[in-house]
């Protein structure tokens, strides 16, 4: 997905960029929480510049689960719940902080037909030892 981020309190505009990989199992198709593992790459800018490259951002690589379901009535417009654990590296300072990432999504997702859509995410974040915060995402996909 690739897409902003509008990091609350102060709704400034970050960059945030996500490469994933995901597949939907059969065998969880009755689990509550998700029927599809997913492994993700995002780039997080946390510096000053807004959608500019700075030295203070974190990347982070996690796995994750994804349950989408549908919303009834409407024929293009998905629903999604998104858990997903793993590893931040926060950059720009001395040394590299490497912390645990929790982040837990809600989202709907605008089809255009089988392969490109638009996703509409928000995201409860928390890294172990930073404040958690929420993200306001919007991105487009291409399903292969």
């Amino acid at each position: 997905m690739f897409g902003s981020d509008l990091v609350r309190p102060g709704l400034l505009p970050k960059a945030n960029y996500n490469i994933g990989l995901g597949h939907t199992f059969k065998f969880l198709k009755k689990d509550p929480l998700g029927d599809e593992i997913t492994f993700g790459y995002t780039y997080e800018n946390a510096g000053s510049h807004g959608f500019l490259h700075t030295d203070f951002g974190s990347h982070t690589e996690a796995l994750g689960l994804m349950r989408n379901f549908a919303i009834p009535s409407a024929k293009r417009v998905t629903g999604y719940t998104w858990i997903q654990s793993g590893i931040t590296s926060l950059t720009g300072n001395a040394l590299v902080r490497n912390r645990h990432y929790d982040g837990e999504s809600l989202g709907l997702i605008v089809h255009f037909n089988d392969r490109h859509s638009i996703w509409i995410q928000e995201t409860y974040n928390k890294i172990v030892s930073i404040p958690w915060y929420t993200t306001s995402s919007i991105g487009y996909t291409r399903s292969w």
